[in-house]
């Protein structure tokens, strides 16, 4: 049975602290060194539906891809949500490891577990990490399809393939322009437009896109956007990471025991469709 000291480092060695953006909070936010290690949760989201999950899964590790602090605090007191996430997590020696922007830009990586989610074919990476002399690592995917289909279909089948949250699928430009390649981009990506358009891509699929930007890209060029909820492009990665884990965990001869939460954590929790008035 591993400590947790031991997981942490094998979890480093994927996704290691120093690749993550000055500005986010990864690495580990609770946890003895010395626990035992059994059970371990993947999870995109910190929040108490999660810690309530991995309490009932009798998991000894959460670890999730966004943080619990982005900002700091300076209080866990169990008045506010977040204090009351620590407190279960503590009350029950669970402890909880964050990996954002250091396995958005990872080799694999989010971008990499969406692309093939939805069956796409990586090429590169949108942009690319200037320390990785392979060129593999980086934000972003620049993807191929098996075979053309139109914006339409191409919506289509990530709304199929993707887990099912109240937004859906939304789409910007000609839903019957072809598509043959596509930049992919796990979590919020309106702010990749120019590298978008450099790549020279028919469409870009990703979350949280903007009126403002949306509207000037569309003006732009014939680029087709695909929006898919922030919490659908990221969770596939959960299930990308606990393969590694489990690789990791077969290999020293852990026997760890490694799940998936299927629990959707998506904000949004209902959607009313437009009717057209005469």
């Amino acid at each position: 049975m591993p400590r947790l000291s031991e997981v942490i480092a094998a979890l480093e060695n994927l996704w290691p602290a120093e690749r993550a953006e000055s500005w986010d909070a990864v690495g580990t936010v609770v946890g003895d060194p010395d626990q035992e290690i059994t059970r371990v949760l993947f999870a995109v989201d910190p929040v108490r539906e999660i810690v309530d999950e991995a309490v009932k899964l009798g998991a000894d590790l959460l670890v999730t891809h966004h943080p619990l602090y982005l900002r700091g605090t300076t209080t866990v007191a169990a008045t506010h949500f977040k204090g009351r996430v620590v407190h279960t997590l503590i009350k029950n020696d669970i402890a909880l490891h964050v990996a954002h922007t250091n396995a958005d830009t990872a080799d694999p990586g989010v971008s990499d577990a969406l692309a093939g989610a939805l069956d796409l074919r990586v090429v590169r990476p949108l942009v690319p990490d200037p320390t990785d002399p392979h060129g593999c690592r980086g934000l972003g995917r620049v993807c191929e399809l098996d075979h053309p289909l139109t914006v339409r279909e191409l919506a289509a089948r990530a709304a199929e393939r993707l887990p099912a949250t109240a937004q859906g699928i939304r789409v910007a430009g000609d839903p019957d322009a072809v598509v043959r390649t596509v930049a992919v981009s796990g979590g919020s990506g309106d702010s990749l437009f120019d590298q978008v358009r450099a790549a020279g891509v028919d469409a870009f699929l990703t979350s949280d896109l903007r009126h403002h930007p949306v509207s000037e890209a569309v003006a732009h060029s014939p680029l087709a956007l695909i929006d898919a909820a922030h919490w659908a492009t990221e969770w596939p990665w959960c299930e990308l990471a606990a393969s590694q884990l489990d690789e990791i965990s077969d290999r020293h001869g852990w026997d760890l025991r490694v799940h998936v939460s299927k629990t959707v954590t998506d904000p949004w929790t209902a959607h009313a469709a437009s009717t057209t008035s005469s």
